[in-house]
């Protein structure tokens, strides 16, 4: 049986824990050449080593470090296919507690290296075509009142995605370009936001379906489709995987 993503190069950034291991791990699965990127270097060389991946150290706020991860894809691959913009920071706080430094730094992780990430894959994937896939958040779409700022990085990161694939449609570059957007899905970062006391694991659609929370292979099984060829029509949507919450929520 073919693979889904035979052939094909990708860059995964935060892929040493959580919705980006799950996602690496797959695009190894599905047949792809993958590059993990993460701050954290003794997990991810660890998952790398595992799986059969690469692992670079990036920071994804710095511009410079973005053209060397990408240039490091080529020169080891031959091509950029995919770029997963995964890597993100989750803070807490309504408008009135959230603090302008916290506001700063989530805009920055959240949001800044996404636009670094779309800019510096476009040069590459402009020659043959590919798939951005941007990590969004169901914060990023419904106002949540408790995550002010985060829900704003989100939602420029949704924003973004539109505009990245509209000029990539006009200019013919063959980039797709979708943002995914979970909810409570079941990673350390998280795990670190249910109240003492409380199992997540009971919280699971596993349990029932009217709960919220679901597995990184969840969301990967979704990133998974963006990135193939699958979905070579579908361009500059946003896929909730939030088991039926934001329409819960109007």
């Amino acid at each position: 049986m073919s693979k889904r993503l035979s052939g094909k190069v990708a860059i995964v950034t935060g892929a040493a824990s959580g919705v980006g291991e799950a996602v690496a791990r797959r695009f190894v699965s599905e047949g792809a050449q993958v590059l993990m990127t993460d701050l954290n270097e003794v997990d991810g060389t660890r998952i790398a080593t595992e799986i059969g991946a690469t692992f670079v150290r990036h920071d994804v706020t710095d511009p410079q470090g973005w053209q060397q991860v990408v240039e490091r894809a080529v020169d080891a691959f031959g091509q950029l296919d995919i770029l997963v913009n995964n890597a993100g920071i989750l803070i807490a706080g309504d408008i009135e507690e959230s603090s302008y430094e916290d506001w700063k730094r989530l805009m920055t992780v959240n949001a800044d290296s996404v636009f670094l990430g779309c800019k510096s894959a476009i040069a590459v994937m402009k020659k043959q075509g590919g798939s951005i896939i941007n990590m969004s958040s169901i914060a990023g779409l419904a106002g949540k009142e408790d995550y002010v700022a985060y829900g704003a990085s989100k939602g420029a990161v949704a924003a973004l995605t539109r505009a990245v694939a509209a000029d990539c449609r006009l200019k013919r570059y063959r980039i797709r370009c979708n943002s995914v957007h979970p909810d409570g899905v079941l990673t350390a970062m998280t795990r670190a936001t249910y109240p003492k006391g409380v199992d997540p694991e009971m919280l699971t659609i596993d349990k029932d379906p009217m709960n919220r929370a679901c597995r990184p292979e969840d969301v990967a099984n979704g990133v998974l489709y963006l990135a193939s060829d699958e979905a070579r029509a579908v361009n500059g949507i946003e896929l909730r995987i939030d088991s039926g919450q934001f329409v819960m929520s109007i």
